[in-house]
């Protein structure tokens, strides 16, 4: 049977084989081996072509017959295509990573760059910014001569690429570095895509600065392997298409907004439209302490209740393409922003106040409280918000018109 697939040791969160199923390859596997398979795997006759990851990039080397210039000159390979009886070797990385800085507008031509991290991610974003004529490219490691305790040195940085894991799924919202220290920056590309905002792009969203993640570098190379495997050309903006697919199926719609102003029914009727889980973050909440949320309040306090909102939040934010319905004072803590904004498109839901039930809500007891409430978060609710929804028609219409927004708001558009 003829292989076509990736290799690497761990690939429980590759997106390859939708990505390459998306470009009409079904055969498409992914094939987790451990060092001593690589050999006999490699050697397989039925092996036609295959892409590469960590950490086989290097070790599957010695296995070609032919390796392309610039995979030579990155020092790795992550495409391999079998031609008769050889086996050829490429590196597709640095199409896709050229391709994400065009996407997100960066353009290194005369900029000072730092890149960070000195693994095999590196060796593709240096070429890379020097065939575009970056002035100067700067890596920082750990250890070595240009490193993290010396960031000051390079303060005039005007971009800066993270080829670091740092900010990655599990551990997301960490960053490798504080974007304050380079007061000259225009860009920041980060090459990790799960999260879809890594902690290091909404800092860069908070300072205005031009940032793109990783997403579309990824599609962009898994196009350029599929035209290696079968001596094709893929049609124009397919990687856009794929990316965006990718992008839709992994981002969460995360609804907030007054209480009372419908975001659990509209949540519900979300999810029936649109086949994905609805998660009611305060009924997780009430699961977490083992008691209603009006005895958390009158027995531990609003303190205690939302130190467990932030914990549910973050476990919740991490996932993927969820409804996630957030309680009435999320957006009262600012720290709960980057765990839902990371992997989530927020819409807030408004409602006229004379219409917001009241009954059994702790801090929203009556309609004088509650204008005082609306007053005080009116402005939290549109920092945190991507989208208004005015919910003054059914609940029904409101949640197509968010499922409408979702569908149709296409980031990944050919420029």
């Amino acid at each position: 049977m003829a292989i076509y697939g990736l290799i690497g040791r761990k690939l429980g969160h590759s997106y390859s084989v939708p990505i390459h199923k998306g470009l009409g390859n079904d055969a498409y596997k992914l094939y987790e081996l451990e060092p001593e398979q690589l050999e006999g795997f490699m050697r397989d006759p039925e092996l036609k072509a295959i892409n590469v990851t960590i950490p086989y990039k290097l070790d599957v080397m010695k296995y070609l017959d032919h390796i392309d210039p610039t995979a030579l000159e990155i020092g790795a390979v992550n495409t391999v295509v079998r031609r008769g009886d050889k086996l050829y070797g490429y590196n597709t990385d640095h199409i896709g990573f050229c391709r994400m800085l065009e996407y997100g507008g960066i353009d290194v031509k005369g900029k000072k760059t730092l890149v960070l991290g000195n693994g095999g991610a590196s060796k593709t974003a240096v070429l890379c910014c020097k065939r575009l004529g970056a002035s100067s490219v700067t890596v920082i490691s750990r250890s070595g001569e240009d490193n993290y305790t010396n960031l000051d040195k390079h303060a005039d940085a005007q971009i800066i690429v993270n080829c670091t894991p740092v900010g990655m799924f599990p551990h997301s919202l960490q960053a490798p570095v504080d974007l304050k220290m380079f007061p000259k920056c225009e860009g920041v590309a980060d090459m990790i895509y799960n999260p879809l905002r890594t902690a290091l792009m909404m800092q860069a969203d908070e300072l205005g600065i031009k940032n793109v993640c990783g997403l579309l570098m990824l599609t962009a190379q898994g196009v350029a392997a599929h035209e290696y495997f079968f001596d094709t050309k893929a049609p124009e903006g397919k990687a856009e298409e794929l990316a965006e697919m990718l992008r839709r199926e992994s981002e969460n719609i995360v609804l907030i907004g007054m209480p009372g102003c419908g975001k659990s029914t509209i949540g519900r009727r979300l999810a029936e439209l649109s086949g994905r889980e609805a998660v009611e973050i305060d009924a997780l909440i009430a699961e977490a302490a083992g008691k209603t949320i009006p005895e958390i309040f009158a027995q531990d306090g609003e303190e205690e209740f939302r130190r467990i909102e932030t914990e549910v939040l973050m476990r919740e934010g991490a996932g993927k393409g969820k409804i996630i319905m957030t309680g009435g004072g999320a957006v009262t803590r600012e720290r709960n922003y980057a765990p839902l904004h990371q992997n989530g498109k927020i819409y807030q839901i408004t409602r006229d106040l004379d219409k917001l039930a009241t009954k059994g809500r702790p801090l929203s007891k009556d309609r004088e409280t509650l204008i005082k409430m609306y007053e005080i978060r009116k402005p939290m609710y549109e920092a945190f918000r991507d989208v208004l929804i005015e919910n003054e028609g059914t609940l029904e219409q409101a949640a197509e018109l968010i499922w409408r927004d979702f569908c149709e708001d296409t980031c990944y558009k050919r420029s």
